[in-house]
């Protein structure tokens, strides 16, 4: 068993024993749901005071729009009764890092884990690669305020999300802790109703 499995299974055996939540209804009780990236220094529910049961947090590379993350933002929408939504990415993301090309390039190179320094991403090179990359759209983001706009018109115009759900769209400022608003992201995803 590895360090990290071994961990986290004791961990859980802990927080199992003397768990008290079993009873919290699927709904999220403060009924609104946040899209944000998966970037471990994020803590969704530290900086939006958020206990288990009050909202789903939908995470992604970049906290993007994805097809994936607007069927989450639907299905907590019509099956579990969200009525607000929040786009948030953040300072010094590493989906800022690399672009769509960068990415292709290193996985047709090797699927090992590379690295990344002052010059740029490199690959270690060893093992084989795939190009299976090509097809992929990697929502990389090249400027934060755009990105966060860019995502919340995505989920207004989507033809399965209904205008009268408010979409905020802030930055988490992961050196200062605070959500930074994106004034025209919030004024695009005004509900419509």
């Amino acid at each position: 068993m590895s360090q990290t499995l071994e961990a986290v299974l004791n961990a859980n055996a802990a927080y199992a024993a003397d768990f008290d939540k079993g009873d919290l209804p699927m709904p999220p009780g403060r009924h609104f749901a946040i899209l944000t990236c998966m970037d471990a220094r994020l803590d969704p529910a530290k900086y939006a005071g958020l206990a288990e049961g009050d909202a789903h947090v939908i995470r992604n590379a970049g906290g993007r729009a994805s097809d994936d993350a607007i069927r989450s933002l639907v299905i907590s929408y019509k099956l579990l009764g969200t009525r607000e939504w929040f786009v948030i990415h953040h300072t010094d993301c590493g989906m800022e890092t690399f672009t769509d090309e960068i990415m292709r390039g290193l996985l047709a190179s090797s699927l090992k884990t590379a690295s990344v320094d002052a010059s740029g991403w490199h690959d270690s090179g060893e093992g084989s690669g795939s190009t299976e990359g090509n097809y992929v759209d990697w929502l990389t983001i090249k400027d934060n305020a755009q990105s966060v706009l860019e995502d919340v018109q995505r989920i207004r115009r989507h033809p399965l999300v209904p205008g009268e759900i408010p979409i905020y769209g802030y930055i988490y400022d992961v050196r200062t802790g605070k959500l930074i608003e994106v004034p025209e992201a919030t004024r695009v995803g005004m509900a419509l109703v």
